[in-house]
């Protein structure tokens, strides 16, 4: 109802956002997921929750051709590594063993069946790594190591919070450390300027046609934020909501105050 109250599309800053906005940081990511996938490897992309790493990454692999880019997505972490590889397995269409020895060989054997026999890139993407065991980030390169380690086959995507980058340096993980070949940490929108194109963009691109937030209230948002485009996206709503009762078509700053007092 919110949202029709005031001709949106889909919540601004929403997951249904296929139009992210960007002033450069993604069309980096753009360019150095484009490159993985010709140099298949292990690609890591850190930043707070919240910071639209996931969405960036949605938005990149949606314009993927099926026909050459098997893109596979895992976000549940925090299990054991046999956990994992079966969740890969389960998504390859292999059936999943009781020991890692025979899933390893059974999922190599299919990663090589896709790469060689139908010219399919596995891209595979697991989200919340920091919660991966740490078992995981030691036997990943051992995994990734194909024929006498000579052949990169897949593309894989770490992401998660700025802690899983300081993991990977520590000395029992310099194995996989030494496989990253892209590095991309995503920050917070915290300038005044460029958290206002932020919002300005998500609102449009939701379709919205009058001005909701005065200037006062785009910086009470930007500072209750922090920046995090998730964060702005729920206070919008929650005071797109409260507006409605009220029979507002615009958001005043005490009503984003009331919104974002409720979401504390």
């Amino acid at each position: 109802m919110d949202l029709q109250h005031f001709g949106l599309r889909h919540a601004p800053l929403g997951k249904e956002s296929a139009d992210l906005w960007d002033d450069g940081a993604l069309g980096q990511l753009a360019e150095r997921f484009a490159w993985l996938l010709h140099s298949p490897g292990v690609g890591l992309i850190t930043g707070e929750p919240g910071v639209g790493k996931t969405a960036a990454l949605r938005q990149l692999t949606r314009g993927l051709n099926p026909h050459r880019h098997l893109v596979i997505y895992q976000a549940e972490t925090d299990f054991g590594r046999l956990d994992i590889y079966r969740g890969l397995a389960r998504a390859l269409g292999v059936e999943a063993g009781y020991r890692r020895a025979q899933l390893w060989r059974d999922l190599k054997e299919r990663i090589l069946q896709l790469v060689d026999g139908r010219q399919l890139v596995p891209v595979w993407i697991i989200d919340e790594a920091q919660n991966l065991p740490l078992e995981f980030f030691r036997d990943l390169p051992a995994f990734l190591n194909f024929a006498f380690d000579t052949r990169d086959v897949m593309a894989v995507w770490l992401i998660g919070h700025p802690t899983l980058a300081q993991t990977l340096e520590r000395a029992p993980y310099a194995a996989l450390a030494g496989r990253i070949q892209v590095r991309v940490q995503l920050k917070p929108v915290l300038e005044r300027e460029r958290f206002a194109q932020l919002i300005q963009h998500s609102l449009k691109s939701a379709g919205c046609m009058n001005t909701l937030l005065s200037d006062s209230g785009l910086e009470i948002l930007r500072q209750a934020s922090k920046g995090l485009p998730r964060h702005a996206g729920r206070i919008l709503r929650t005071a797109m909501r409260l507006a409605v009762p009220r029979g507002l078509n615009h958001l005043p700053d005490d009503l984003l105050q009331l919104a974002i007092e409720e979401l504390r």
